[in-house]
C-alpha cells in the first residue's frame, strides 16, 4: 500500500482547518472528562488506598489515565467522526474526487487524531503535578507515548466505523471492547492481584503497554522493559493501519 505524502498533508491541513472554528468544544470534553475521573478516582479511592507499592495512588491512577485519555480521544472520533463524515458530511466523497485515495484519508484521519491526543494526554499529568506527583525529565517522552499508542487506536476506531452500518453498532463495541481495554490495563489498579492469566491476557492490551510506558517515564525509565512495550505498540499501530487501510478502500471505493 503506498501512502502520497501530499495528499495526506492536504487532508491534514482540512483538519486543522476545521479544527481552528471547533477547538473550544473539542478540547474543553477531551480534557474535562480525564480530569474529573483522575479526581473522582484520585481522592475516591485514594481515600482508601494511600499507596500502589511506593506511588501515591493519585499519582498511579494520574499516570493511568493519561493513557486512557489516548485512548478516548482516538478510538471514539476514529469511531464515531469517520462514520459521520462517511455517511452524512460525504466528506471522504470530496477528498476521493481530488488526488486522494482511501489509505491517505486513513493515514491522515489517524495522524491528526493521535497528534491531538499525545497533546489532550498531559491534562491529567498536569492535575495529578498540582497535587504532588513529581516532574521528571521522563515525562518529556510522554507525548511521544501518546502520539505512538493514538495512532494504533485511531486505525481501530475507523476500522470500526469501516464495518458499521449505524452508530448503534458502537455500542457492542464500547461494551466488549473499550471498556476491558481499560479496566484491564492497570490504570486503576495493579493487575498483580489478578488471576495469573488475566494478567497474562492483559499483556497482549496495547493499553497496558502504554501505561507501563507512561509510569516509566514519570517515576523511572526502564530501558530493556520500554524498548519491548514500545516495538508492541508499533507492531499494533502498523496492523492496525493496515486493516483500517484495506477496510476503507473497500467501502469507499466499492
Amino acid at each position: 500500500m503506498r501512502v502520497d505524502r501530499s495528499a495526506v498533508g492536504g487532508v491534514l491541513l482540512r483538519n486543522y482547518v476545521v479544527f481552528l472554528r471547533t477547538w473550544r468544544s473539542n478540547t474543553v470534553i477531551s480534557v474535562v472528562d480525564p480530569v474529573i475521573s483522575l479526581l473522582a478516582f484520585g481522592f475516591g479511592f485514594g481515600a482508601l488506598v494511600a499507596k500502589v507499592g511506593n506511588i501515591d495512588y493519585v499519582e498511579y491512577v494520574g499516570t493511568g489515565i493519561v493513557a486512557q485519555t489516548v485512548l478516548f480521544t482516538t478510538i471514539f472520533p476514529g469511531m464515531f467522526e469517520t462514520f459521520f463524515k462517511r455517511d452524512y458530511q460525504h466528506t471522504y466523497d470530496g477528498l476521493l474526487a481530488a488526488p486522494v485515495d482511501a489509505i491517505d484519508v486513513v493515514t491522515a484521519e489517524a495522524l491528526w487524531l493521535s497528534v491531538k491526543a499525545s497533546v489532550f494526554g498531559l491534562a491529567p499529568l498536569f492535575v495529578a503535578m498540582l497535587f504532588g506527583l513529581d516532574p521528571s525529565p521522563g515525562m518529556l517522552l510522554i507525548p511521544l507515548i501518546g502520539l505512538l499508542t493514538g495512532f494504533g487506536f485511531a486505525c481501530i476506531g475507523i476500522f470500526i466505523a469501516a464495518l458499521a452500518s449505524s452508530f448503534a453498532a458502537f455500542d457492542y463495541v464500547i461494551s466488549m471492547l473499550v471498556t476491558p481495554l481499560f479496566l484491564f490495563a492497570g490504570t486503576f489498579f495493579p493487575l498483580q492481584g489478578l488471576p495469573d492469566w488475566v494478567s497474562q491476557v492483559a499483556h497482549l492490551n496495547p493499553l497496558f503497554h502504554t501505561v507501563e510506558l507512561v509510569r516509566h517515564a514519570a517515576f523511572g525509565l526502564h530501558p530493556l522493559a520500554d524498548v519491548g512495550h514500545a516495538v508492541f505498540l508499533a507492531g499494533f499501530g502498523v496492523l492496525a493501519w493496515a486493516i483500517a487501510s484495506w477496510r476503507m478502500q473497500k467501502r469507499l471505493v466499492a
